[in-house]
């Protein structure tokens, strides 16, 4: 949040109210702020799922955006390393995607997806949708492990007691097998050793590591080798990251600023490093060590106190944690003179304002105008003037001028200049009904099930888009508080900077005490928007990037001296899609293929062959901008003993996936290719059959200079004077030196530093020569082989050949990124008698992201059960028209 106290006015002239809304709007307008959700079939995954989602994009007021009509997809593991992109077609302001968890890319583990479109990339904070998820593994596993962490670290030492319980696919513990461990931080190894487990599978590994490389050990990885049989080992990986929790505690008066003389309301949060609040309790004192305030958390370690701060007095919270721990914290300094905003937001149909000014502020700004300003979801919804005629002024304002969402009230200046700002939630009574209903409460496995849905808002039909997925409960169990919906991701999340814990609480079943806390959650929460001070000072965003219509490939015509080609032709070519489009350069050999429809897996091929001299032009393509990767923004939902955590559902999973058992790697030994020896040169043909000791060049890597490698490598030889000899024959006082050949020619003993130890076949010692025929041939005493590889034997191609070989500059084939496959979610029929036998164990029993109400807001689909009995869950998400958003949950039982 950007605040500027008086006294930093940038502007001396005054602006009307009316100037700062008409700029407002304008720059609202024209920079529509995007915002993605994506609604998902499941929570978390298996290896061998396939992941269904639909995502919705909005502009301006909740509307479904009209604005770009691609959106990227990335899905990023735990290293944060991409795994890979999706590109989806938006139709509507929305499209449909699904990516295969395959067996190659996916593993055990945490991944999260981040979506956003190009136009998003303009703007400096742009609201990515940022979701993590988790997959389990089930198919041939063979070591379930559950692990807890015990950090008992001191100033000096950074210590970690690890305690891991290994399990078989049965459950069965692995007692007394023997387990290596070690600890890796950027691919260096910082602790290691090993154990065996307990009768119980159980074991505990103390790492530790010196403070002063500055949490060494928490940057790390734990990976364990456990012996399951005499031959195999498995490893298993656990992340330290979160091992050692640090805690923080950060205070925020409402409105920005402690303003003295007046009661300020302050807001605080307790969180742990890993993301997540923590409850507290505490005091606030003043200098003198005068309690003047008490507080209590009230919901995830957030809550308020109110504080009647003095002018030139300092203050301070003493917080005592849930663990115990206690710790103090300096409040913000107290302004001397100020004004500030104040909001009650308990009342259903008002928001009642508050402006209070302290007696400085007031004697030095008594009649001059100020303006209040509120705004949300790009639209200023209210705007007030008033002059500062006592130190308090009150207003209330009719919540129905607002979107359901998050205001933002900003008080101003008459410069311009914000002086304080709130944010306050604005729950509408009405939002978007969606009624599900059944024609019965309970339905047998594979029975036909029909769900009729009516869309209304205040009473009347409505039109919207609408995702329904259907899930087996009682194989996905989930927290309703936590999960991610439509309205949290574009009522809260969107709008917000942090991370929000347990996001789906405030709107679940919503009554004061959560309005309370949602409250609390945005005093300490800072707002995702324009800076005023930017828009009345005219610094806009600058566009980079225009909203993406469709495909589209550029790039430049150049001759190879590097001069652009104008009005070059060019034909763009995509085989699969029988299409053929031609283009022409401009005046500096720009060119752009646009609005263009192919797949994924399409080639595309550009060629300059129609212009004369084409051979000596060059074709270079324009690359297109990717976000950077960065930390998983909601790396708080990490699970770290997934094992543990979808307990049923990978016993499930084993059994729907039993047919994709891999074969364990078997090593099958081919023709060996002979290798150099000493024996394919008939200058060393009397030696020995074997020498006495051979070096394997692969012992050579990374050496720099080779003599000085070998001067330690050969056992039986000793290196004097430059030059080496035979251990035993030294001594004894025969110095004669050994003779050296590279590849059967006898050289100098200098010469073994001109050869690059990459390309060494072996080294070959022999310390006696039992014929003496190549000792007394080059009067040496032992002989050391050095044996290069052979280079591979290609055969002749003509120029001609070589030249087709070589890439044509003047023509490029490439595959760029097309639209991702859009394919059918399966759903069996079980109307007819012979498909009744198949064991149906899917978790995922419905999707369809593209479910659309008509006039009378109805609409209706329906599927057949799978064989799992219990309690099945609906779940709808949607948009109307006009951007209301609605979420509803249908349950009912299979028996």
């Amino acid at each position: 949040m950007s605040l500027l106290n008086l006294s930093s006015s940038a502007q001396t002239d005054t602006v009307s109210i009316n100037t700062l809304i008409a700029k407002t709007n304008k720059v609202l307008n024209d920079y529509p702020t995007e915002k993605i959700y994506l609604h998902f079939d499941k929570p978390y995954y298996a290896v061998a799922d396939t992941v269904w989602f639909k995502a919705y994009v909005t502009e301006n007021q909740n509307f479904l955006s009209g604005l770009s009509k691609i959106i990227y997809v990335d899905v990023i593991n735990q290293k944060d390393s991409l795994i890979q992109t999706l590109k989806l077609p938006i139709t509507g302001g929305v499209a449909n995607g699904n990516f295969p968890l395959d067996q190659v890319n996916y593993k055990q583990g945490n991944y999260h997806i981040r979506a956003y479109t190009m136009w998003m990339l303009n703007f400096e904070d742009p609201g990515f949708f940022n979701k993590t998820f988790y997959v389990g593994e089930a198919i041939d596993k063979e070591v379930k492990t559950h692990i807890t962490y015990k950090n008992t670290s001191t100033d000096k030492l950074e210590k970690i007691d690890a305690r891991i319980q290994f399990k078989d696919a049965n459950n069965k513990p692995y007692a007394n097998r023997n387990v290596n461990w070690q600890v890796v931080t950027s691919f260096t190894v910082i602790a290691k050793g090993r154990g065996t487990t307990d009768a119980n599978g159980y074991l505990t590994i103390a790492m530790s590591a010196n403070q002063k490389a500055e949490y060494q050990l928490k940057k790390g990885e734990l990976i364990t080798s456990l012996n399951t049989t005499e031959k195999d080992v498995v490893n298993n990986t656990f992340q330290l990251e979160n091992a050692i929790v640090n805690k923080d505690f950060q205070l925020f008066p409402e409105g920005g600023n402690l303003v003295a003389g007046i009661t300020n309301k302050v807001a605080f949060k307790a969180v742990k490093s890993d993301g997540l609040g923590i409850n507290s309790k505490g005091t606030v004192t003043d200098q003198d060590g005068k309690q003047v305030a008490a507080f209590t958390a009230q919901h995830l370690g957030m809550g308020s106190f109110n504080l009647l701060a003095e002018s030139g007095k300092t203050y301070k919270a003493n917080v005592t944690y849930a663990d115990g721990t206690i710790q103090s914290y300096n409040l913000p300094a107290v302004n001397e003179s100020g004004i500030t905003i104040s909001i009650d937001n308990s009342n259903a149909e008002n928001i009642a304002v508050k402006i209070l000014s302290n007696d400085r502020f007031f004697e030095q700004n008594q009649g001059k105008k100020f303006y209040l300003v509120a705004q949300s979801k790009g639209v200023i919804c209210y705007g007030a003037q008033t002059a500062l005629s006592t130190k308090e002024y009150s207003t209330s304002i009719l919540k129905s001028k607002f979107p359901m969402g998050i205001a933002q009230f900003t008080l101003f200046s008459d410069h311009g200049n914000p002086l304080s700002e709130r944010l306050a939630f604005v729950q509408n009574k009405n939002t978007l009904n969606i009624a599900l209903s059944t024609a019965a409460p309970s339905y047998g496995v594979k029975k036909k099930v029909k769900v009729n849905i009516a869309a209304k808002k205040d009473g009347a039909p409505v039109e919207g888009s609408f995702s329904v997925a259907v899930v087996d409960e009682s194989k996905v169990p989930s927290s309703e508080d936590g999960a991610s919906t439509i309205l949290t991701g574009l009522l809260l999340s969107s709008d917000v900077k942090g991370y929000i814990e347990k996001p789906n609480y405030y709107f679940n079943a919503s009554d004061a005490k959560k309005n309370a806390d949602l409250d609390v959650l945005l005093l300490t929460q800072g707002y995702r928007s324009f800076k005023y001070t930017d828009i009345l000072t005219g610094k806009l965003p600058k566009i980079s990037f225009l909203p993406e219509q469709g495909i589209e490939i550029s790039g430049v015509l150049r001759m190879n001296n590097g001069i652009p080609v104008r009005k070059g032709q060019l034909l763009l070519t995509i085989p699969d899609k029988r299409l053929n489009l031609e283009g022409t350069t401009d005046p500096v050999g720009n060119f752009k293929f646009q609005n263009l429809v192919f797949n994924d897996s399409s080639k595309v091929t550009i060629t300059a062959k129609y212009n004369v001299n084409y051979k000596a032009m060059a074709i270079s393509l324009n690359g297109s901008p990717v976000p950077g990767l960065t930390r998983n923004f909601s790396a708080a939902e990490e699970v770290l003993n997934i094992d543990s955590a979808l307990t049923t559902y990978l016993d499930n999973s084993k059994k729907q996936y039993a047919y994709l058992h891999t074969l364990k790697d078997v090593t099958i030994k081919g023709s060996v290719t002979p290798k150099v020896s000493h024996k394919d040169y008939p200058a060393l043909s009397g030696l020995s059959q074997m020498a006495d000791h051979e070096i394997t060049g692969d012992r050579l890597q990374g050496c720099a200079l080779l003599i000085n490698c070998l001067q330690g490598m050969l056992a039986g030889v000793t290196y004097q004077d430059n030059n080496f000899y035979v251990s035993r024959d030294y001594n004894a006082g025969k110095r004669i030196p050994m003779g050296i050949f590279i590849n059967g020619m006898n050289v100098d003993v200098n010469q073994i530093n001109t050869l690059n130890p990459n390309e060494i076949e072996s080294i070959e010692v022999f310390l006696r020569d039992e014929l003496g025929l190549v000792n007394r041939a080059n009067n040496v005493n032992g002989v050391i082989v050095i044996n290069q590889k052979k280079a591979p034997k290609g055969t002749k191609i003509s120029k001609a050949q070589l030249m087709d070989m070589l890439p044509k500059t003047y023509e490029i084939t490439f595959s760029p990124q097309g639209y991702n496959k859009e394919r059918q979610f399966y759903s069996p029929r079980y109307d007819v008698p012979a498909s009744m036998n198949r064991n149906d164990l899917r978790t995922t029993i419905y999707w369809d992201p593209k479910i659309v109400t008509d006039a009378t807001g109805a609409s209706s689909f329906e599927f057949y059960n799978a064989d799992g009995r219990g309690q099945y869950k609906v779940i709808i998400e949607g948009i109307d028209a006009n951007g209301n958003l609605g979420r509803s949950i249908l349950r009912y039982t299979v028996k």
